[in-house]
């Protein structure tokens, strides 16, 4: 035998409540009756109704109050306001905030049976619609373009987390989208959506003003301070903060880090009063948070408290046929700003893509499908219309060796490749990139310089 459906009725008045749970009962409803605003959302988190029957005037409180608390926990819950004659203005209102319909008292029980059953039906069809949904593979998601297994996954952990307010942790290779998971995070959560989003790379600041950037700091703190300032801890209050690339942060700052995440409290620098500021913390790296943790680079109670629910993104090679989608979709766009006529890709482009390895992943597609249309024009996009790197991975036709000039470059064209490719990798970060290369920073902006590069 199916279940009855279970029906909420908040109503202070016994009379009225006897009569409308009678009703209830002869709809086919299961009824719990609460008096007042506290009881209401009492039961509601104890055993969630699938309907809601509201009256407005409460003796605690306003019905409203009600009606917006239940429908931030649970939006598709179903809410019919009631109203007396006089006050259909306030059911008007209830309406926009979210209620289902509404009744004017007195009301029958055929009248109450009908509203019913119309907004439960209503109820069930979305449901339906969001399950018929989620069974298909999405192929766009928050400003991702992918309906490859893994991403799928991805879609759900941020559909999940998105609502509470649990700190997020990232993990994944540079290029794979971090930031945009941090933003869809924040976009669809529904108490931050509206506030700010703050990012800061921790990575491309220099490690004395770092401090400054995540929690301001006061006239006069240090040389150059002519001004208050306001940082990101304050900036991104109500909303979320984005700290990328976590695990380039100086240990002593992480100290300082620790305690504003466990008291939602910080001090700018130069400052001897606490300030505080209601964030979510989405935090982001590309290496392995707990490894750098056992090498002693990121404090172990920190990573706890961060790393509370983890999303890790897939690189580009395990996705499949993502790559075609994504370069199609890159190609489709570049082509519309750049005013050029391709109409897709040319099947040895969509061979040469699939066999690359994409050490660069989204990011490093998105470049080479752009360069090409810049580069080029035609009605389909061919493998020789891509760069060089991209097509790394192809068969190459034998060369005979009396023809070394065929097959050995000069050196000064592979050290600007390195160079380039260093530099595009590390997201434009001169200095680590540097570091990575194992030479100075001078002598990279220098080199680049002379190249004719813009210095980032």
């Amino acid at each position: 035998m199916a279940e009855r459906p279970r029906a909420l009725l908040v109503e202070d008045t016994a009379a009225l409540a006897a009569v409308y749970a009678e009703y209830l009962r002869g709809a086919g409803l299961e009824a719990t009756h609460a008096r007042t605003v506290e009881e209401a959302l009492t039961f509601a988190a104890r055993e969630p109704p699938d309907c809601v029957l509201l009256d407005l005037r409460l003796p605690d409180g306003d019905g409203m109050s009600v009606l917006r608390a239940l429908r931030r926990d649970q939006p598709d819950l179903p809410v019919v306001v009631m109203t007396a004659t006089g006050s259909v203005s306030r059911a008007v209102e209830a309406m926009r905030d979210g209620a289902a319909d509404f009744l004017v008292k007195p009301f029958t029980g055929e009248r109450l049976g009908v509203t019913l059953a119309n907004v439960l039906d209503r109820a069930r069809l979305r449901r339906e619609v969001r399950e018929l949904a989620a069974a298909r593979p999405r192929a766009t998601f928050a400003g991702f373009i992918g309906a490859s297994p893994p991403m799928q996954d991805v879609y759900r952990k941020i559909e999940t987390v998105a609502a509470s307010r649990a700190p997020v942790f990232i993990t994944g290779e540079s290029g794979t989208g971090k930031e945009l998971t941090a933003d869809a995070v924040h976009r669809l959560s529904p108490g931050r959506r509206d506030g700010p989003f703050i990012a800061i790379n921790c990575a491309a600041i220099p490690k004395e003003l770092i401090e400054s950037e995540i929690f301001g700091h006061l006239r006069g703190a240090f040389t150059g301070a002519v001004a208050d300032r306001v940082g990101a801890a304050g900036a991104a209050d109500g909303g979320t903060l984005f700290l990328d690339e976590l695990c380039e942060m100086d240990l002593a700052l992480q100290g300082k880090l620790l305690r504003f995440v466990q008291t939602g409290t910080y001090q700018p620098v130069g400052g001897t009063a606490p300030r505080r500021t209601d964030v979510r913390f989405v935090c982001a790296t590309n290496r392995d948070p707990l490894a750098e943790v056992r090498a002693g680079r990121f404090r172990e109670d920190l990573y706890y408290r961060l790393h509370v629910v983890p999303i890790t993104l897939p690189p580009l090679r395990d996705r499949g046929e993502d790559v075609i989608t994504i370069a199609e979709a890159v190609l489709e766009r570049s082509a519309r700003e750049e005013g050029k006529g391709f109409r897709g890709l040319a099947e040895d482009a969509k061979a040469v893509l699939r066999a690359h390895r994409w050490p660069g992943n989204v990011r490093e597609l998105e470049n080479a499908v752009r360069m090409a249309v810049v580069l080029h024009a035609g009605e389909w996009l061919t493998a020789a219309m891509l760069p060089l790197t991209a097509r790394e991975a192809t068969p190459r036709r034998a060369v005979p060796a009396a023809d070394p000039s065929r097959e050995i470059r000069p050196l000064a064209e592979v050290e600007r490749e390195a160079v380039e490719r260093a530099v595009e990798l590390c997201d434009g970060n001169i200095p680590k990139a540097a570091a990575h290369l194992g030479i100075s920073p001078s002598t990279l902006y220098r080199k680049r310089a002379a190249w004719g590069a813009a210095a980032d």
